[in-house]
């Protein structure tokens, strides 16, 4: 035995032989089953999550784009960097859509082979009676009267009625089979069927999705009341639309705001609370159309032409009127003021470039003003129940002739010079400083948000969520299981029987079906012994 030892220390390392290399194909065959493994497409569907929380956290251009301005403002050094990545528009970003077409793939790459299965497995028959049945952990065995045939006969009619699918054979005698005769039946199909229609439908869902993108659009737009809206492009504060989506082909509806109201809650409980916001408006959907009167609400949208329009958001006008030096009128309208807080304190500016010279205001309007010690003029109620404005005044260059873009919710007043503050109730009139001209605040109107959207994916959506939910339940509530009933002649006269059975899913317990069985063939006559397994 030493030298054994000895002669096998001798011996060098064993060279393993050399694997081929993997070449282009291979390589290709082998990212193609990593994609659309199971592990894969539940880590795509994992990430999709988790791309869609900034979606849900961080407003988004696509339904508000006045928030997503106003962030902007409020972080000037984290913003500008989350919205080079998209953060606010994910939905329509790179990244969100190589996740997305990716888990696209590996759905389809991974459903499709085992439908194909599946489909083999149901057109198969069940399989033949195991040679040790009282080995399996659901197990049986007694003596009933009767012979062979009519007791297999009696257990195969008692499953087909049960809806079993039933294959009867006989094992043979060589190879250590002990020529019995056997009864083979599987129930629960539709447990795979469902798991497999699930899935189906979360790749139509995501075909659905993807018909909506690309076909479909939406846009937002602020109207005050007694004004009007037209669909098209030039009308829309924000708007996007699909790939093959053409603004040129928007359907030609329009409508009027002809009155916006609010409720809100006066008790102290919840005292503030909105308990009505309601849009009536007047819209037509061809411009020939007479107009027809309807009604918005919150979650109760208007649909025009395949489009529906919903309401998300409200606020104030305040209505100013400007003089310049000379007392020429050069401004005479409502300004959309923006809210702030819950109790709609709302902040906004009004340029007025053909005053001489130019001036800009910045304004707080407050619909119920009070002056707070430590916070100054602030709302402590959403109500118009003593609005005031605060005006900041600055004369100077508005820098609208660069031809550089400007928000039209803030003032720069980088080459401008403040000449007062001043705060005024309805009616009030500020002098401005200097003879620089008057400012009148003369009242107020409302303003209603709309979210204007078309999407033709969205029935598919929905019938597919449907049909995604069923499967599910399918998947389950549905016991995949087998059981085979053998007999052979007893040496004491009547018939041997063997009963078990075989879960193929977690937790199915197949005592109920296995006892039915013993009990159905145990009903032709009283049984002479029993060996339970």
């Amino acid at each position: 035995m030493s030298n054994l030892t000895d002669d096998r220390r001798d011996v060098g390392p064993v060279d393993e032989p050399a694997l081929p290399p993997l070449g282009s194909v291979g390589l290709l065959r082998w990212m193609w089953r990593q994609l659309t493994s199971m592990r894969t497409a539940l880590i795509l569907l994992f990430l999709l999550a988790l791309a869609s929380i900034p979606g849900s956290v961080l407003p988004q251009r696509g339904t508000n784009p006045l928030r997503v301005d106003q962030w902007l403002a409020d972080n000037p050094t984290s913003g500008p960097v989350l919205d080079r990545f998209g953060f606010f528009d994910v939905y329509s970003s790179p990244w969100f859509a190589a996740v997305y077409l990716l888990l696209f793939i590996s759905l389809i790459g991974c459903v499709l082979p085992r439908t194909r299965l599946h489909w083999r497995a149901i057109k198969a028959p069940p399989p033949p009676a195991p040679r040790r049945l009282m080995r399996l952990p659901m197990a049986e065995e007694f003596v009933v009267p009767g012979d062979v045939d009519d007791v297999l006969a009696s257990a195969r009619d008692d499953l087909a009625s049960r809806r079993w699918r039933v294959r009867a054979g006989e094992s043979p005698t060589a190879n250590g089979g002990d020529g019995s005769c056997w009864v083979a039946a599987e129930k629960g199909y539709s447990r795979e069927t469902g798991n497999l229609v699930f899935h189906l439908a979360l790749i139509l869902v995501l075909v659905a999705v993807a018909v909506g993108g690309l076909f479909g659009w939406k846009g937002n737009v602020i109207v005050r009341e007694g004004s009007g809206f037209s669909n098209t492009l030039t009308q829309y504060d924000a708007w996007g639309g699909g790939r093959f989506v053409s603004p040129d082909a928007l359907a030609p509806f329009s409508f009027t705001l002809d009155t916006f109201t609010v409720d809100f809650e006066r008790g102290e409980a919840q005292r503030g609370a909105p308990r009505l916001f309601q849009a009536d408006v007047t819209y037509r959907a061809q411009p020939t159309d007479a107009g027809e009167p309807a009604t918005i609400q919150v979650n109760e949208p208007l649909s025009v032409d395949g489009a529906k329009v919903f309401l998300v958001g409200h606020g104030y006008a305040p209505h100013f009127v400007v003089r310049d030096s000379t007392g020429s009128v050069v401004f005479d309208d409502t300004v959309v003021f923006l809210p702030q807080d819950g109790n709609f304190t709302s902040s906004g500016v009004v340029k007025i470039p053909d005053a001489s010279p130019a001036l800009g205001l910045n304004g707080l309007f407050l619909p119920t003003a009070t002056l707070d010690d430590v916070l100054g003029p602030i709302s402590t109620f959403p109500g118009p129940d003593y609005p005031a404005v605060f005006l900041s005044a600055f004369k100077g260059d508005l820098g609208l002739d660069a031809g550089t873009p400007q928000s039209v919710y803030r003032l720069d007043t980088t080459s401008m010079e403040k000449i007062g503050l001043e705060s005024l109730l309805p009616g009030e009139t500020w002098t401005l400083p200097d003879g620089s001209g008057q400012v009148e605040f003369t009242g107020f109107q409302r303003w209603a948000s709309f979210q204007i959207a078309y999407d033709p994916g969205k029935e598919l959506t929905l019938a597919a969520a449907a049909v995604a939910l069923g499967g599910l339940m399918l998947s389950l509530f549905v016991r995949r299981r087998r059981i085979w009933v053998k007999a052979v002649p007893s040496a004491g006269g009547g018939t041997l029987v063997q009963v078990a059975g075989l879960a193929r899913s977690e937790a199915a317990d197949l005592s109920d079906d296995i006892r039915a069985m013993v009990t159905h063939l145990e009903s032709n006559g009283p049984a002479a012994e029993r060996n339970p397994g």
